[in-house]
């Protein structure tokens, strides 16, 4: 008999569910596009064969809910934003490339940003202060894929 998992357990795994979910979404709107309304995605994950309601979208996407998710869900969902099914489907997916090269494009924009940014604030930087701070945002954009 298999060893059934606690709810916690269960719940753990919404949430990471959850942020993966939420990021897909947020790479459609890095890439140019305008969010996804609940019907574009019932619409589009119809077409990979699950009719998804909108009380199990708000469970993936809030990561509050320790119910099982049918894997004919995250495979449909999956195919809609076009990625591997195992992203969704295994709790250490892999990234998909799609989403690890808007990441990187989204931490570049951000240290140029900052770099702007303390350029007009402090005047002249001392390329060792500069480079210090790309350390630093780096550092934490490290520690916000863990």
């Amino acid at each position: 008999m298999a060893k059934s998992e606690s709810a916690a357990e269960r719940l753990r795994k919404a949430e990471i569910l959850a942020r993966k979910i939420n990021l897909l979404l947020d790479v459609v709107v890095a890439e140019g596009g305008e969010p996804y309304e609940f019907s574009e995605v019932q619409a589009g994950v119809k077409q990979f064969g699950y009719d998804l309601s909108r009380t199990r979208w708000y469970r993936l996407r809030s990561g509050e809910s320790a119910e099982r998710v049918p894997e004919a869900a995250l495979e449909a969902i999956a195919r809609f934003f076009s990625v591997d099914p195992r992203y969704l489907l295994e709790e250490i997916g892999e990234l998909p490339e799609r989403v690890q090269k808007e990441l990187e494009l989204l931490r570049s924009m951000r240290r140029a940003q900052v770099k702007s940014f303390a350029a007009r604030t402090l005047g002249p930087v001392d390329p060792a202060t500069l480079e210090a701070l790309t350390k630093l945002i780096d550092d934490v954009d490290g520690s916000a894929d863990r």
